[in-house]
């Protein structure tokens, strides 16, 4: 079972939710089970794809696509989400390209000791990732004035926020609605070693 709840095969959708199903294919051709989820109420579907790619594939984002996806990745790691985790933690090493590295970030992540890699900027930002995820009414004008003291502008900000509360929305959608990976492509991209992957 890949969800505690009915998901519509393509085969059994109407004209509507097949129009959004077309809009959530992946690059692999095929649609993950957490927008599939979504497709008894296909205007959510629409809502949480336009969302997911405004956060993280939009072209105006100027935080590097490694750190992204590694806020990304802190974020489920931090809500015990194994299904965001798999997908952007692959996306994080494939996009770190440096296995080595990766697998050092992946550690310290997980021991929720990202000072033990980072500093500057990467770690102000993964400390904000955590304060506004595990305890979102705590947050104080002093959080941003941090990030800025770090060196980053009101736009990269905002971009770091908006993708920690994307992944606080989608880890409730999957862990709420017990969604799996099962017969999902894990990750966005590539994967030389599985010429499966698209």
């Amino acid at each position: 079972m890949s969800a505690w709840i009915h998901m519509i095969e393509d085969d059994q959708a109407d004209e509507s939710l097949l129009n959004v199903l077309k809009l959530a294919r992946t690059p692999h051709g095929t649609v993950d089970n957490v927008m599939r989820v979504h497709s008894l109420r296909p205007n959510t579907m629409r809502g949480h794809l336009s969302l997911y790619r405004a956060a993280l594939h939009d072209d105006a984002n100027t935080l590097p696509a490694w750190l992204q996806e590694t806020i990304s990745s802190y974020v489920s790691i931090l809500n015990d989400c194994s299904y965001s985790l798999a997908n952007h933690w692959a996306n994080a090493r494939h996009l770190i390209n440096d296995e080595k590295r990766a697998e050092k970030i992946e550690k310290a992540l997980h021991r929720r000791a990202p000072e033990a890699i980072f500093d500057g900027v990467e770690l102000a930002l993964l400390n904000y990732a955590e304060k506004l995820t595990l305890y979102p009414g705590d947050m104080e004008y002093t959080d941003i004035k941090m990030l800025r003291n770090s060196g980053l502008d009101d736009g990269q900000i905002l971009e770091a926020n908006q993708i920690i509360c994307y992944f606080n929305y989608v880890n409730r959608t999957l862990n709420g609605l017990g969604v799996s990976t099962e017969g999902d492509v894990i990750g966005y991209y590539k994967d030389n070693n599985n010429p499966s992957d698209a």
